[in-house]
């Protein structure tokens, strides 16, 4: 029995995948009894224990509770992927999108779902990483109800907008639609900053009056790449950035004397970004107006952000998980503490407040320039902080002894991809009491921690954070404490 490549099926829709995109099953006779559509390779058969009794289909733009005709579009062996031809019984959970391009843009890929269902959703599928990856027996035990948002749109203080033309040689500027770096054309969004509305169709007018080249990703010609915003949700600060293929921008002046008008604006700089790479900055900033950074609070620490810097996208949520943080590190004033992957030295500063030492490791130079800046800014003095891989900064200060080869507690943030196995091996050794992972990926986390329990590191407790509002991604905060 082969599923067939546009064929038509009937599906009730009965979990979320990874990306929020629903799940359904069909089964034999669903496939046995559908005859239209194209033959591809996928069989589903019962004649022996190794060939599956179900086909697993996920359906984008589908939500838990839907009854929905769909068409196949890709089959492997137990899986394949469907499109939503037809809703013939929506959930009770679905809702009508704020954005109107909602469904095509790539950002927002839970907008049509109640933000309710959002946290559950991100709350069990962290709870089924732990206990699939992490082999964590009864997570729910040790995790926190979900930490939600009380307002979940217009929360972001970063956006990253691409610019092009479409095929009438009018400018665009959006978001790429999913999977794709076609643009969707937008001037407003509805969980970006709301100023964005003013910046964006500013730039779009001073674009076309002057006829400024926009990016070509095929030919890698073209001057304006991409449009950079960032805000200070607590002092209102605003830097625009321009992304360009080149080292300056025609009639710069005029763009000044526009975007100046908008309340708060207080950096206007170019990026420069001439590699023909997907790669959204490049490494050199010019100021072309007002500061080279902009300034924002976190709690009672401040911090200064510039065009690179990394600093979390939602600045409310963020004082939630970085209060957890430190509750969770458990500090007396005596602790000497290590932020791995520390970046402006955001969740460093908070750390200071309440240990010793603090010492953190960063990749990127620019970073760690920020956050010696911040800490002076704050006038902390309990901090040092390391340019490097953490991976290779870390172990090196360990086999030298001496001062920050120790540590009481360690907290770790790392990218999507997790933790480095080498760090993981460092830190085993380095033996702290507590071990605080911060993280947005909760497949590597549990990874991760699944790599640290045999290491004698008992997960504690867990709070799942939800800093990205309509979208499947989530930030996770684990403590593991060294078993006695």
């Amino acid at each position: 029995m082969e599923l067939k490549k546009n064929s038509i099926y009937t599906i009730e829709i009965t979990d979320m995948g990874n990306e929020g995109e629903g799940i359904g099953h069909l089964s034999l006779s669903d496939v046995a009894n559908n005859k239209t559509g194209t033959d591809i390779s996928t069989k589903a058969s019962s004649k022996d224990g190794n060939n599956v009794q179900n086909i697993t289909v996920f359906v984008k733009d589908t939500v838990i509770g839907d009854v929905a005709e769909i068409s196949i579009m890709k089959a492997k062996k137990s899986i394949a992927y469907g499109r939503l031809v037809r809703l013939i019984t929506p959930s009770p959970y679905r809702v009508t999108p704020v954005c109107p391009v909602a469904k095509s843009c790539g950002g927002c890929s839970l907008q049509h779902i109640s933000y309710e269902k959002q946290l559950e959703y991100k709350w069990n599928k962290v709870r089924e990483c732990l206990r699939r990856i992490g082999k964590i027996e009864n997570p729910d035990t040790l995790m926190e109800p979900i930490y939600g948002m009380k307002e979940p749109y217009h929360y972001r203080n970063k956006a990253q907008f691409p610019v092009g033309r479409d095929k009438n040689g009018n400018i665009v500027i959006g978001f790429y639609a999913g999977r794709t770096h076609s643009i969707i054309d937008s001037d407003t969004c509805a969980i970006g900053a709301e100023v964005n509305d003013q910046i964006l169709p500013i730039i779009r007018a001073f674009l076309t009056e002057y006829n400024i080249s926009t990016y070509n990703e095929t030919t890698g010609q073209g001057l304006v790449r991409h449009i950079l915003t960032r805000v200070g949700f607590t002092t209102g600060e605003v830097m625009v950035c321009l992304i360009v293929n080149g080292k300056k921008l025609p009639h710069a002046d005029e763009l000044i004397s526009r975007l100046t008008k908008i309340s708060g604006m207080t950096s206007i700089c170019l990026n420069i970004n001439t590699e023909k790479t997907n790669k959204i900055l490049g490494p050199t900033c010019k100021t072309l107006w007002g500061s080279p950074y902009i300034t924002d609070y976190i709690g009672n620490v401040k911090y200064r952000i510039s065009p690179l810097s990394f600093y979390q996208v939602n600045p409310v949520q963020t004082k939630v998980l970085y209060e957890k943080a430190l509750e969770y590190a458990d500090l007396n004033g005596e602790e000497t503490v290590w932020d791995m992957y520390c970046g402006i030295g955001t969740i460093s500063l908070f750390l200071a407040q309440k240990a010793k030492q603090v010492y953190g490791v960063e990749i990127v130079p620019q970073a760690i320039l920020d956050a010696r800046k911040n800490a002076e800014l704050n006038d902390i003095h309990n901090v040092e902080f390391f340019t490097g891989k953490a991976e290779e900064v870390v172990p090196a200060i360990y086999e030298k002894g001496g001062d920050g080869s120790q540590a009481d507690v360690v907290v770790v943030d790392p990218p999507r991809k997790g933790c480095d196995k080498v760090l993981l091996d460092t830190l085993i050794r380095m033996n702290p009491k507590r071990l605080v992972y911060v993280s947005c990926d909760p497949a590597t986390l549990a990874r991760d921690i699944a790599i640290l329990t045999p290491a004698g590191y008992h997960l504690e407790k867990v709070a799942v954070v939800d800093q990205f509002g309509h979208t499947g991604h989530c930030e996770n905060v684990c403590l593991l404490s060294k078993k006695l």
